[in-house]
């Protein structure tokens, strides 16, 4: 205890707290206490310090393997003749390749940084993967377009029936270019002759397969971009480098794939876009399909100018409210409302049959299908604007077919008939009101008349009932059901005031509607219905419910009516003919100022359709109310 103070460890100030301590027993104590401390600091120094020298000799190890792995690279580039340095072999692509000058210099920019940086750094593995971007991208690739305007005509005729609309445009657009090329006009203020165009229809239509076709048609490649449920504005515009994981947008990877820059993109279901907290990605595709923009689109991730002016873009929607209206002001309209009866047998027997032949593994010679059966096919058993139901009809019959013949209960070959698709494939959906028997038509009581809408999926017709309350157990007033938006609901109660006060005049017993309620029906219940254009119908519904007159079996009208009995104008008017063509009406109620709409309905149908242009509801009820009969029709009663 005595000589603990000599330890080389202890402090003055211990050594001074031993001196005055007399006690050698506490003496003891205090060195050992010392001793201990010290003997604790030693095993944590000991310890780091062996951490530390494992730690160097690591580094030291691995940066010798990582020389000795360098000597070996050169040893192996020198003996393959391939560039010594990573770095150097990026900067020979850049210079080899035939690059825009300003996407050159920014290219050799990053080759610079790639330089600078160390094996180790993140940085240098985001700049080769720009770099490997930027170089596979086609900058000057360009495909020769086919001038051959008859022959891209008749490669349209060929792939797509009817869509006169959309080959006009095509072939116009074809027509231009040649001229251009012919004149030197090929490239004006920088901007080459690009065009958009927005394919609006119901589904099965041929939106998405009329892109594959205008690019073979014009000899260019072609590439598909989904737009559905793209919520992201960086899916059209790229990510920034900073991120982890960036990438280039869909439309430079579109231009990637396609392999030149004068692709033609279909831009899918461009009105599925959405937007939340990522941005909108319909605000990102309005440089990408502005004219006036686009040869100078700049991608975020690429951060170059990048030419889109020469890529031809066609969007595609089944709903034109769905796009924004800056957007579509940007895209050149052109609807496809749907098919024909004769388009589609046309179709089914030269495009449908064919392919779906060759998936039930049969011959062409082996079945045959009468065009009879065709026609029976798309008019009563599908009702579509497109052809999706039909093929799957055609696809049934074919399969049923194959299925009894490998059971040994059909012979091949066979020619089906329009009467043997009952035995095949069942009873027919869809029996057009005229050729149902006359007290199973709706239409068969007073207080029902029919009208034609517009839906997402094209035209179709739409039944209106109406009935009055009995006075002493009904409730007055207007009950409106069938899941009516505000426009439709304000059109029954303007239809319902228009008779009131012009019943003496049209002969109407309106003084019922006192003490009386009147309920008006839109079937079916659950399907959504808004819009003005069902006002003539109503009109007409209360007007035989009042008369006890029918409303003619073969008419269906469409028209907004107003307060003083005039007819209003509409949309959509080609895909409700094409509708009334499809049920079998063959009347049509429109108003005289829709009557230009009628230049855009096809010929064949407006062959089959009697159509009255009218600018007064007393003309629809002159058109459409049958003659009373001799003993008068009772009005029905509500419940």
């Amino acid at each position: 205890a005595a000589n603990s103070g000599y330890s080389p460890f202890v402090t003055t100030a211990q050594k001074v707290q031993l001196l005055e301590t007399v006690d050698p027993v506490v003496r003891l104590k205090l060195a050992t206490q010392w001793l201990s401390e010290h003997l604790a600091e030693q095993d944590v120094a000991e310890s780091i310090a062996k951490d530390v020298q494992e730690g160097v000799d690591k580094q030291q190890r691995e940066f010798l393997l990582r020389r000795q792995l360098d000597a070996v690279r050169k040893e192996l580039s020198e003996l393959n003749g391939d560039p010594e340095d990573e770095s150097d072999d990026y900067r020979a692509r850049v210079e080899a390749a035939d690059l825009p000058e300003h996407v050159r210099t920014a290219a050799l920019k990053e080759v610079e940084k790639l330089e600078r940086s160390s094996d180790q750094s993140p940085e240098g593995s985001w700049i080769r993967t720009w770099l490997d971007t930027v170089l596979e991208l086609p900058w000057t690739e360009r495909t020769e377009d086919a001038y051959d305007i008859r022959g891209a005509q008749e490669v349209l005729d060929a792939e797509h029936a009817g869509l006169a609309d959309v080959k006009e445009r095509i072939t116009e657009y074809l027509a231009v270019r040649k001229r251009r090329a012919d004149r030197g006009l090929g490239v004006v203020g920088g901007r080459r002759g690009g065009a958009v165009l927005a394919l609006v229809g119901p589904p099965g239509v041929g939106k998405t397969s009329l892109g594959e076709s205008v690019a073979h048609a014009m000899g260019r490649k072609f590439v598909r971009v989904a737009l559905g449920g793209v919520r992201d504005e960086a899916e059209i515009r790229g990510h920034r480098r900073t991120y982890v994981g960036a990438l280039p947008g869909r439309i430079v990877r579109a231009i990637k794939e396609a392999g030149s820059m004068n692709p033609v993109v279909l831009l899918d279901e461009i009105d599925k876009v959405g937007s939340d907290f990522r941005g909108d990605p319909a605000a990102a595709l309005l440089e990408v399909l502005d004219p006036a923009q686009n040869h100078t689109f700049r991608d975020h991730y690429l951060e170059v100018e990048l030419d889109l002016s020469d890529v031809v873009f066609l969007a595609t929607a089944n709903v034109l409210e769905a796009i924004p209206e800056a957007l579509l002001d940007r895209m050149e309209l052109v609807r496809l409302d749907g098919y024909t009866e004769d388009e589609k047998v046309v179709i089914a027997r030269d495009h449908l049959l064919p392919r779906q032949l060759e998936r039930a593994g049969l011959e062409k010679d082996e079945v045959a299908l009468e065009e009879s059966a065709l026609r029976k096919l798309a008019g009563e058993y599908t009702r579509e604007a497109g052809v999706r139901n039909l093929e799957r009809a055609v696809a049934r019959l074919l399969r049923k077919v194959a299925a009894q013949h490998e059971l040994g209960d059909r012979e091949l070959p066979f020619t089906v008939t329009d009467a043997d698709l009952r035995g095949l494939i069942g009873r027919p959906h869809h029996v057009p009101e005229s050729a149902q028997d006359p007290a199973e038509r709706r239409t068969a009581v007073p207080g029902v008349a029919t009208g034609l809408a517009v839906t997402g999926a094209g035209g179709d017709v739409l039944f209106v009932e109406a009935s009055l309350a009995d006075p002493e157990t009904g409730a007055s007033g207007l009950t409106l059901t069938g899941q009516l938006g505000d426009v439709m609901k304000e059109s029954a109660q303007i239809a319902l005031s228009f008779l009131r006060s012009h019943g003496a005049e049209l002969e109407l017993p309106v003084a019922d509607l006192k003490d009386r309620g009147v309920h008006i029906h839109f079937p079916a219940g659950a399907v959504p219905k808004d819009g003005p254009s069902a006002g003539i119908t109503l009109t007409t519904a209360l007007a035989s419910l009042l008369s006890g007159r029918l409303v003619r079996t073969d008419v269906a009208m469409t028209g907004e009516v107003s307060l003083t009995g005039r007819v209003l104008p509409i949309g959509g008017l080609k895909q409700k003919l094409l509708a009334a063509h499809r049920a079998g009406i063959t009347t049509v109620v429109i108003p005289q100022r829709n009557e230009a709409d009628l230049d855009d309905v096809p010929a064949e149908v407006l062959e089959k359709l009697d159509v009255h242009p009218v600018t007064d509801v007393r003309q629809v009820l002159e058109i459409a109310l049958a003659a009373a009969s001799a003993p008068a029709e009772r009005i029905p009663a509500a419940a």
